[in-house]
């Protein structure tokens, strides 16, 4: 089932009722609608004054929402997620925790061919040069030892928004959109990773002692182009620089787009999951590959 995305942008009172999330005016005051909680995957915090009950909350973490928190610029900058997701948990993070270094630069190297796959799909679809970061998808090391990821990225970038573009977190526009649509699908993925019994924190390649979803960025990387279709298609359209209410609700659809597995199309949602699991089975020994799915 595809879960629903909540964002809440304006002052309300969120409070729980019969397994419903109850949306009421600031205060308590008039109900304005009920949302089965089961039907949630995500609820998303960006106004400074929502009140949210203890037992809504827990309600939510029970059904294995996340919950994602914006800061005072509206960018989501924290999450609650259920840490007792999977039923074999601790087996999974014993698993997990002592995975050998050749196995996790193994998967480091099915990553990044992933993510460079799906970056020449996307710039297929848009008409833009692809051949030569195709190239490079089909030869990347173990571990990506010579960067290939870092020799697609610069080709990439200049042919999807102009040679003047750089890719930084606090660059010129449209590096706000795709920030926000990375925070979020981030937040997607520690979710399910949550969900197949891993411990987001724990990479296989990212290990940044102050970063709590290590794997998460990870596992993100090969559906980052995801993001920046949604993106770059905003941009033809002429959407504002300013990243607004309209923008950061079809950057919030983006979790419903169509991704292929093995000619089978499944929403993002629930191919990042496909994907999850496949690597909880990789560090069990039980597969040696992770299930990635690829740009339609």
């Amino acid at each position: 089932m595809l879960k629903r995305t909540l964002l809440f942008s304006n002052p309300a009172s969120l409070t729980t009722r019969n397994e419903q999330l109850v949306v009421s005016e600031p205060g308590g005051g008039k109900e304005i609608a009920t949302v089965p909680i089961e039907d949630v995957g995500y609820v998303v915090l960006e106004n400074r004054q929502l009140y949210v009950s203890m037992p809504l909350y827990e309600k939510l973490i029970a059904n294995n929402v996340a919950v994602v928190f914006c800061n005072n610029a509206h960018m989501p900058n924290g999450m609650l997620l259920n840490l007792d997701g999977n039923n074999l948990q601790s087996e999974l993070f014993r698993h997990q925790v002592n995975s050998s270094v050749p196995l996790k630069k193994n998967l480091w190297k099915q990553t990044i061919e992933a993510k460079l796959k799906n970056q020449a799909m996307h710039l297929k679809k848009q008409s833009l040069r692809d051949g030569d970061i195709m190239s490079l998808s089909k030869n990347v090391l173990s571990g990506d030892s010579d960067n290939k990821e870092g020799s697609a990225s610069r080709l990439y970038w200049k042919r999807l928004f102009g040679k003047n573009f750089t890719r930084e977190r606090y660059g010129d526009y449209p590096n706000n959109y795709l920030n926000y649509g990375y925070a979020i699908l981030r937040a997607a993925v520690a979710r399910s990773l949550t969900g197949s019994g891993l411990l987001a924190t724990l990479g296989i390649h990212h290990k940044n002692k102050y970063n709590a979803y290590c794997l998460a960025d990870d596992i993100m990387e090969p559906y980052r182009p995801f993001v920046d279709e949604c993106v770059f298609g905003m941009v033809e359209e002429g959407f504002e620089q300013e990243l607004e209410k309209e923008g950061k609700a079809r950057l919030l659809n983006l979790l419903s787009a169509d991704v292929v597995f093995r000619d089978k199309k499944r929403p993002l949602m629930v191919g990042l999951s496909v994907t999850t699991a496949s690597l909880a089975k990789c560090f069990s020994g039980q597969a040696k590959r992770i299930t990635y799915g690829t740009v339609p």
